[in-house]
């Protein structure tokens, strides 16, 4: 038994590590690439105690949901740490995709006019390639609100960005 369920985490590990490394990538901030393979394994180690939970048919959104939470708890202890010790963390050298992106003004500012909620919904469409159930499944909404928040996401984005373009 434990055999076979060493073999499907592989599986499974094998499957979706791509993914869950190029979804914590491109949003590192203020961690640095040198956490984002620690925090793939921290993801992965949830994941192996939580294999149980995993649905079957949603294992992508499942473990990007545990990724998501993984990430946010490290961000928020190096912001705790960071203010302890009274210093900004330095972000480093490499430059993540999203910074990449949205080194265009308007694609940035489009990005900051969104909630924090909208934002990850239409990153996690767009970027990370999720279908509307898997971005549902992420967020722990039904489809139908996802759909519509996504929906809402978009064409708020698209008017700042084009107001944006106009001025």
């Amino acid at each position: 038994m434990r055999a076979t369920r060493t073999s499907e985490l592989e599986r499974v590990v094998r499957d979706h590590q791509a993914a869950v490394g190029n979804y914590l990538r491109r949003r590192l901030y203020p961690l640095t690439d040198g956490d984002l393979d620690d925090l793939v394994a921290e993801t992965f180690t949830v994941v192996w105690r939580r294999f149980d939970a995993m649905p079957p048919d949603a294992q992508l959104p499942w473990i990007i949901g545990v990724a998501r939470n993984v990430l946010h708890n490290a961000q928020r202890s190096r912001r705790r740490r960071s203010a302890y010790e009274g210093a900004v963390t330095p972000r480093g050298d490499a430059s993540s995709t999203e910074d990449v992106v949205v080194a265009d003004a308007r694609v940035r500012h489009g990005l900051e006019s969104l909630g924090d909620d909208e934002r990850e919904m239409l990153l996690l469409h767009v970027w990370d390639g999720l279908s509307v159930a898997d971005v549902a499944s992420v967020l722990h909404v039904t489809p139908d609100a996802a759909a519509v928040r996504l929906s809402r996401a978009r064409h708020r984005f698209r008017a700042f960005y084009d107001e944006w373009d106009e001025s």
